[in-house]
């Protein structure tokens, strides 16, 4: 798999510093003119999950003077969000590649047409801070906490495969985020596969310690889905949200302390664990292209491969590579 970063380029420091809150951001977007497509009174129904996609367009002061409206909805992971695109709930949302690749495979009527590159590192295997498990050996026998079909289930299998373990060499908890974290503490399960914000509160205020992470065994991303008939009805304003988050994302890197303060005091976090979590992830917009299709058809390899999905997916069919020109240039 390509490793993190493989990226967008660069802003310049000094535009980063010469411009404030929202305005690097709005200095990054497609012209107006680009948006005159999109009819009036269009609505884009958007699934994000906690401190997503609307968290960074808010901080970045891209939410104004849309040319359509945003009708949001929140989900705590994204096996349930992915479940309401596949219903029609919603016409577009953010998951991992992993989770996206199980729905996709299941026959959710929808294609990627954004993607983001994080560090793995941020998807890690935690246990309590007073287990005696050290390493991936360690948990043969135990019982691992992480979402169905989540980037924390990838990685459990990534990781048993790269030290000769088999899945059956342990036992698999299905669990969203909020019981899989009451579980570790209650000791029902022996640790906990899990990503992002979670793993941050984990180690810095649940004294959790790290077993592996996702670095040399995952490829960081995580995508924008969207349903074929919102592609096919809504494209220019899909075009231009994949736009603004893309500017966003990048004006969050560069702003990355203001950042995690905004978000920080949005989703009710205390400010360390936000620019921890930023700090390893380091989310970053990246194109469409053949690395992402080889990465992902690397995942989707894995998942067929332990009998996750029921047939390989041809990883280039699921992609609409059209929406990379609306990504700043």
């Amino acid at each position: 798999m390509t490793m993190f970063p493989k990226t967008l380029p660069s802003l310049s420091r000094r535009h980063a510093l010469g411009l404030g809150v929202g305005a690097l951001a709005a200095s990054l977007l497609p012209p107006r003119s680009a948006q005159a497509a999109i009819p009036a009174g269009t609505i884009l129904k958007v699934g994000d999950q906690k401190g997503g996609v609307q968290s960074v367009l808010e901080a970045a002061g891209l939410l104004a003077d849309l040319p359509y409206r945003i009708e949001w909805s929140q989900f705590p992971a994204a096996a349930p969000l992915l479940e309401a695109l596949n219903a029609g709930a919603i016409e577009v949302g953010y998951a991992g590649d992993a989770p996206t690749t199980f729905a996709l495979a299941a026959g959710t009527a929808a294609k990627i047409i954004g993607a983001v590159r994080s560090n793995p590192q941020s998807t890690t295997i935690l246990v309590p801070g007073t287990s005696p498990i050290r390493s991936v050996a360690d948990l043969k026998g135990r019982t691992i906490g992480t979402g169905r079909g989540s980037i924390g289930h990838y990685l459990v299998l990534a990781a048993l495969k790269a030290n000769g373990l088999k899945p059956d060499d342990v036992k698999i908890a299905f669990l969203l985020p909020s019981d899989a974290k009451s579980a570790l503490a209650a000791g029902s399960i022996d640790a906990w596969s899990t990503w992002g914000i979670y793993v941050s509160q984990s180690l810095l205020v649940d004294g959790a310690r790290a077993v592996v992470t996702g670095s040399g065994l995952m490829s960081g991303l995580s995508y924008q889905s969207a349903t074929l008939e919102a592609i096919a009805t809504k494209r220019d304003a899909l075009a231009d949200l994949i736009g603004r988050t893309a500017a966003a994302r990048l004006w969050a890197l560069e702003n990355s302390t203001a950042y995690a303060d905004i978000w920080a005091k949005a989703v009710g976090v205390d400010p360390a664990i936000a620019r921890h979590t930023f700090g390893v992830e380091r989310a970053r917009p990246v194109a469409i292209d053949g690395s992402v299709v080889a990465d992902q058809q690397a995942t989707s390899d894995v998942w067929r491969e332990f009998g996750i999905i029921p047939k390989r997916l041809d990883a280039a069919t699921i992609f609409d590579p059209g929406f990379n020109s609306a990504l700043p240039a």
